[in-house]
């Protein structure tokens, strides 16, 4: 990946500002510059060309169509159509590769009667709207994936059709690439102000680390866990914070004799094939805000709770062997774990794509078309994202979704 080494901006004025140039920003880059009824200029203000603490280095880029809400399934729907049809979005270049969609579907596995019930309910919507889900018993289950022990589960639902695991980097390199190609200016920067102008209602200017003031139609909001930060120089608070989750891979002695969909276990640890290893992943179990340079690992994790929970799951686990961990922060939207997307409802010209809580690189094709919809049109074409609007922030009212890892 090529690094971005220019520092200070080419012109002094911008039809739009992207503050942050990982996977969201990227993603708002390049569909707006692809829009062909948007002709303007386009700068991504990104600090750290290595991306090496971004959301989106540490990501395991999975896609599910289970979620509880229209909207957000409808949302993964386009994700999994972009990502088949990858080249053919990117214009058929010959030089874009395919990304295969690893569809060993998601596993969500309840031990209650109340959550049965929510994923049975679930399982309509997402049937009603095309997904290949299916609600199973225990036996159901036992019959397609022997090696489970279930005898604490209820029910499950699964899908495999279009859910699983894709390379989201490649469409990152790619987007990025590609909007460079296309006149987006990519710059290794940091906004640290902006100023509004008398009634409030608009960014006219933001100040880069480097002293410049540069102009802007519109500014977006990119910054994955620090967007508050960003959001704070518009004098906007958003309920986003850095929340730390783990990844571990493991090789198991007694490897299993299909594909492992990603199973979501009552205890919240989650677990998928990942190639010829294995991959599982949780919460810590106190999960408070942290610093954003906070990658500090508990390596109690994996002794004390992983490993037990998926040992007792797939008894074929008991014999495993830990090759390689990480640590990576979630931008935790705290009020309800869900995206946060759209214009501020006073600063009119400050657009979030903020607060994605771990579904950022499955939700990004949308929110990247939905974005650049935004500024071209005025209004949301293709999908109506509207529910995801900081309106709801401002009058406490929750985006209804139970379907959130």
């Amino acid at each position: 990946m090529n690094k971005d080494t220019s520092q200070v901006p080419a012109r002094k004025s911008y039809d739009v500002i992207i503050v942050g140039g990982a996977m969201l920003g990227s993603s708002v880059a390049w569909f707006t510059a692809n829009n062909p009824d948007f002709d303007g200029s386009i700068l991504v203000v990104e600090k750290d060309p290595t991306y090496e603490f971004t959301s989106t280095a540490h990501t395991n880029s999975c896609m599910r169509q289970q979620f509880s809400n229209e909207i957000n399934i409808r949302v993964s729907q386009f994700a999994a159509e972009f990502v088949k049809n990858f080249r053919q979005f990117m214009g058929n270049d010959e030089r874009v590769p395919d990304v295969p969609l690893q569809s060993y579907g998601y596993m969500y596995l309840a031990d209650n009667a109340d959550f049965a019930d929510v994923l049975a309910q679930s399982q309509k919507m997402q049937e009603a709207l095309g997904a290949g889900t299916r609600h199973m018993t225990a036996e159901q289950i036992k019959q397609d994936y022997p090696f489970y022990y279930l005898d604490d589960i209820v029910a499950a639902n699964h899908n495999l059709i279009d859910e699983g695991y894709f390379d989201g980097n490649t469409l990152f390199d790619w987007w990025r690439r590609s909007a460079r190609e296309k006149g987006v200016e990519y710059v290794t920067n940091e906004v640290v102000s902006m100023s509004l102008n008398a009634q409030g209602t608009q960014v006219e200017h933001v100040t880069l680390n480097s002293g410049e003031s540069i102009a802007c139609g519109t500014v977006v909001n990119a910054s994955g866990p620090r967007a508050v930060l960003t959001s704070r120089m518009a004098g906007i608070e958003i309920p986003v914070e850095p929340r730390k989750r783990y990844t571990f891979i493991f090789d198991a002695e007694q490897p299993l004799d299909r594909d492992l969909p990603l199973t979501i276990d009552p205890s919240g640890v989650h677990m998928r094939t990942d190639g010829q290893y294995y991959l599982a992943g949780c919460p810590p179990d106190e999960d408070p805000a942290v610093d954003y340079m906070d990658f500090v690992a508990d390596h109690s994790l994996w002794e004390e709770k992983v490993w037990p929970i998926i040992a007792t799951r797939i008894p074929q686990f008991e014999a495993i062997k830990l090759t390689n961990t990480w640590v990576g922060h979630y931008a935790f939207n705290v009020f309800d774990q869900n995206a946060i997307i759209g214009p501020h409802t006073r600063v009119k010209n400050f657009i979030f794509v903020n607060g994605f809580s771990g579904h950022g690189f499955q939700q990004s094709p949308a929110m990247g078309r939905g974005v650049s919809e935004l500024i071209a049109y005025g209004e949301y074409r293709e999908l109506d994202l509207k529910p995801f609007g900081y309106e709801r922030i401002e009058l406490g009212e929750k985006f209804p979704e139970t379907a959130v890892i």
